[in-house]
């Protein structure tokens, strides 16, 4: 138990407890987490204690959303100390369930979003999307919030998990919140513990080149030209780009020549470290 936030670890307890909220009439929010929390979560719990009445939010670190090759097991978990985070941001309840709690034995079912998923971070990590689309499935039907949060970072995975609540008539709202910068710029992320002191010096010209591109675009210039000029800048400070791509920011449909509205969207190593960044295209100048 930590300070003003009680932790559940079943699927009976979380309902027990929503159930009494929703019997008061009050609203619910949900922040789901895999922890590691960092201030990024926080603005989140901060937005949904601002939108409803009461807020849970949920630590799980879901295998199925990681890839053979990927670091599911050196993924950093500490839940005392993001208990502790996520009660100073406003949480009052921490869903913490274990592996067999959200995959039981026998369990068969996978929530898959056609398109969508197969492009950008679904190229290049297959079945992630489907993994996270099942594990937030049985998050939001496991809570029954009424509103669910997920940061913008993640945008390719927003559009995806409004998808799906919209196919399946899930009925929450989801809410995206803004990507929480440190002050030169780099995205936070948990991953961003694994650059180096000099990989993390270079790690802000991501967003920096990405931000570059889109005034590009929104003063006339070419998809193209903007993104082939901004992914020489990045390999030629030591990024391997794994996609660099103007998207349209509702369907993920790609876009090309002189556009008003897009999302810039990128993957790219910087060592050992896959960064993941994106930002709107403004209106022409």
């Amino acid at each position: 138990m930590t300070t003003g936030l009680e932790i559940v670890r079943t699927v009976a307890d979380l309902r027990a407890q929503v159930a009494t909220w929703h019997a008061a009439r009050a609203t619910v929010a949900m922040v789901p987490t895999m922890g590691a929390i960092h201030e990024g979560h926080m603005s989140l719990v901060r937005q949904a204690a601002s939108l409803a009445d009461h807020v849970v939010a949920s630590i799980f670190v879901n295998p199925l959303q990681f890839g053979p090759s990927e670091d599911f097991e050196a993924y950093p978990r500490g839940e005392a100390r993001d208990a502790a985070l996520l009660a100073e941001a406003g949480a009052e309840l921490l869903y913490a369930p274990n592996a067999s709690e959200m995959y039981p034995q026998g369990f068969a079912t996978k929530v898959r979003v056609s398109d969508l998923t197969d492009v950008l971070c679904g190229a290049s990590r297959p079945d992630h999307f489907d993994g996270v689309a099942t594990v937030v499935t049985k998050l939001l039907l496991q809570c029954g919030p009424d509103i669910a949060i997920f940061g913008e970072k993640d945008f390719q995975q927003l559009l995806i998990i409004r998808r799906f609540v919209d196919d399946l008539n899930i009925p929450v709202k989801i809410v995206g919140g803004a990507i929480v910068r440190e002050p030169d710029g780099l995205a936070l992320s948990s991953r961003n513990a694994y650059l180096t002191a000099e990989e993390r010096e270079t790690a802000p010209l991501l967003h920096a080149t990405l931000r570059q591109a889109a005034q590009e675009m929104a003063s006339g210039l070419t998809t193209e030209h903007a993104l082939e000029s901004a992914r020489a800048v990045l390999e030629a400070a030591g990024f391997r780009v794994d996609y660099l791509e103007a998207r349209d920011p509702v369907t993920l449909a790609p876009v090309s020549g002189i556009v008003s509205a897009a999302r810039i969207l990128v993957a790219a190593f910087l060592g050992k470290t896959r960064l993941i960044d994106n930002v709107p295209v403004p209106p022409k100048a």
